[in-house]
C-alpha cells in the first residue's frame, strides 16, 4: 500500500503533464476505445467495415502507451502502477465492461450483418456505440478524480445490449 507522501511525490512527478495529478491516470489511454467506437459507428454504412473492428483489440492501459506516441507514455507507465485503489478498481472494472460490450457488439454485429437487416444493423450499431460512450464518460470521470461509477442496473441495461 502506497503511503501519502509516495504519492504526493507521484502527483509532483506528472504535474504539468497530461497524467491527472488527481489519479495519475492519462486520458489519452481512452483513445484506444475511441478506435473502436469510430469503426462501430461507420458498420452501417459501410458493412465490410466489421472487418476492422474484429481485428481491434484490448489492450492494457500499459500496453495502450507503450505502442503510442503519448509524450509522456514513460511515465504514464510507471505511475500507474501508483493509482490509488480508489480509482484503479473502478477504472479497471470500466474497462473491462468496455471491453466485454466490445466483443459481444462486434459478434452480434456481424450476425446481423449476415442477415442483410440494414434497419436492425443501424439501431444495434447506434445502442453499442451508445453504451461504449457511456462506459468512456465513466472512465473519463475517473480519471479526472470522480468516484462516481454506474449503478449495477445501468451496467447491466448497457451490458444486455
Amino acid at each position: 500500500m502506497m503511503d501519502d507522501a509516495e504519492f504526493s511525490a507521484w502527483q509532483k512527478k506528472v504535474e504539468g503533464t497530461n497524467i491527472s495529478s488527481t489519479t495519475l491516470l492519462a486520458t489519452d489511454y481512452l483513445n484506444h476505445f475511441n478506435e473502436i467506437v469510430m469503426l462501430l459507428e461507420m458498420v452501417p454504412d459501410m458493412p465490410d467495415m466489421i472487418e476492422d473492428c474484429k481485428e481491434w483489440a484490448p489492450k492494457s492501459y500499459q500496453e495502450h502507451f507503450r505502442d503510442s506516441a503519448f509524450s509522456d507514455k514513460e511515465l504514464a507507465i510507471e505511475a500507474y502502477e501508483h493509482v490509488p485503489p480508489r480509482f484503479r478498481c473502478p477504472f479497471e472494472e470500466t474497462i473491462e465492461h468496455l471491453n466485454t460490450i466490445v466483443a459481444h457488439a462486434v459478434s452480434q454485429l456481424e450476425t446481423i450483418i449476415e442477415t442483410g437487416d440494414e434497419d436492425l444493423l443501424r439501431v444495434t450499431a447506434s445502442a453499442v456505440t451508445t453504451s461504449l460512450q457511456k462506459f468512456m464518460d465513466v472512465a473519463s470521470g475517473i480519471i479526472h478524480g470522480s468516484a462516481k461509477t454506474m449503478s449495477q442496473d445501468e451496467i447491466d441495461a448497457a451490458l444486455a445490449l
